[in-house]
């Protein structure tokens, strides 16, 4: 073997992929032609984020080397990253064909399968690689992972427990644990993981959005929309669909029955009271809770710019909206004339929380600058519906219905747009 490609092994196993590229260049000077050294690349080039890069290197294995797992390996973890996973899926199976004894090829499966939110799939492919490696951490793993998703949380805990046993320094695993305290409802043991994940692994999102979660969960209120939260996420995205429509279409009946037979409105009304906050809560309980995450002087270093900016916006627009509703309580009791721009106010910032929030709740890319386009032209159009309000009332209506029906209706984007898997 290649010294420079000797080399790049362990630096890579040192996780130092910068130097390990240098290397693995050095041995491509030597034979451009070597399927490995390009499949190593690729990986290098993968970990350091330049995926077209990637992309072709592990190409140029694969050309070089066409009954080389590792380039097919190399293909497939370059594709998951550019969340193209069904191609990733194609070129891990040719890996497997190639070399159906090798753990790892069926580890990466498994994580395709998670990320597709085929738990079954992914289960099926965990224990595939456990067959041939019972003490393989990432299938392990993946194993645990999906056996909380498919609700078998007692399997998936002793799974985790084994695989600490086994690698207790190992970060991915800590950070599995701690999500799995959290669908147990332990989110103080929750939080030990979570932290541990990220001493061994500083940039860890999946331990950093676990920490923050367990962090919030001590709020009782949160907890409970925590338990929502973690259930939904165990649907598929055609079983979440139904279960949104099937709220609006239940609440549209309890309203109409509500109607016909008046006896039965005291007990309806409470009802799509209850129904209604849960769902704003829903939709505003991150950002709210994030908001009171940056007064704790631990909280605040876990939550990403982003995370901020989003509890700034939220947080200022609810802010706003309470003001408003103070001053037209005010102006009420002044017998003013001017109450009702009040009332206006505060139902204009209450309802841009909706779409405002949804900004954050996308991909980033161009899911989210069309939310971003979104929230802003409803925002204009509430200013215009404001100006006019205050010349001519009656020409207001078509920009009160636009508002208003745009705002309560942002739920329809931004879930569709939350489902998109953006290609990179």
């Amino acid at each position: 073997m290649n010294v420079h490609l000797q080399r790049a092994y362990v630096l890579l196993a040192q996780q130092r992929a910068d130097l390990a590229e240098a290397e693995l260049r050095r041995a491509l000077a030597d034979d451009p032609n070597d399927g490995p050294a390009h499949a190593l690349l690729a990986d290098c080039l993968g970990r350091r984020d330049q995926l077209d890069e990637a992309t072709a290197e592990a190409r140029q294995a694969i050309f070089h080397a066409p009954d080389l797992p590792a380039g097919h390996a190399a293909m497939a973890r370059a594709l998951c990253r550019r969340n193209r996973l069904p191609e990733a899926r194609r070129a891990i199976a040719e890996a497997v064909r190639l070399d159906p004894y090798d753990a790892d090829h069926f580890g990466l499966w498994a994580g395709i399968e998670y990320s597709e939110r085929d738990w079954p799939a992914s289960l099926q492919a965990a224990e595939a690689g456990l067959q041939i490696d019972p003490e393989h951490v990432t299938c392990n793993n993946f194993r645990a992972m999906a056996l909380t998703q498919l609700g078998r949380r007692d399997e998936a805990s002793a799974t985790i427990r084994d695989v600490l046993r086994l690698d207790p320094e190992n970060a991915f695993s800590h950070a599995n644990q701690g999500w799995a305290l959290l669908h147990a409802r332990d989110p103080k043991k929750a939080k030990e993981h979570f932290a541990e994940a990220l001493r061994l692994e500083p940039g860890m999102e999946f331990a950093r959005q676990g920490l923050i979660e367990a962090m919030k969960a001590h709020n009782p209120i949160y907890a409970l929309l925590l338990r929502y939260f973690l259930w939904m996420n165990r649907l598929s995205r055609q079983a979440q669909w139904g279960l949104i429509l099937g709220g609006l279409i239940g609440q549209s009946v309890l309203r109409e029955a509500g109607r016909q037979n008046p006896a039965l409105a005291p007990f309806v009304m409470p009802i799509l009271i209850v129904y209604v906050v849960f769902v704003l809560m829903t939709w505003l309980a991150t950002p709210l809770f994030n908001l009171l995450l940056m007064l704790d002087r631990f909280g605040r270093h876990a939550l990403s710019r982003i995370e901020k900016i989003e509890a700034g916006i939220v947080g200022a627009l609810v802010g706003l909206a309470l003001v408003s509703l103070a001053a037209w309580g005010a102006l009420i009791l002044a017998n003013s004339d001017w109450l009702w721009l009040a009332l206006a106010a505060a139902i204009y910032f209450g309802l841009l929380t909706l779409p405002s929030s949804g900004i954050f709740k996308v991909p980033t890319g161009w899911p989210r600058g069309v939310m971003i386009a979104y929230a802003s032209g409803l925002a204009i159009v509430g200013l215009a519906m404001f100006l006019t309000l205050m010349i001519d009332v009656k020409s207001a209506g078509p920009m009160v219905m636009i508002f208003g029906w745009g705002c309560a209706l942002s739920w329809i984007p931004i879930n569709a747009l939350q489902m998109v898997r953006v290609r990179r």
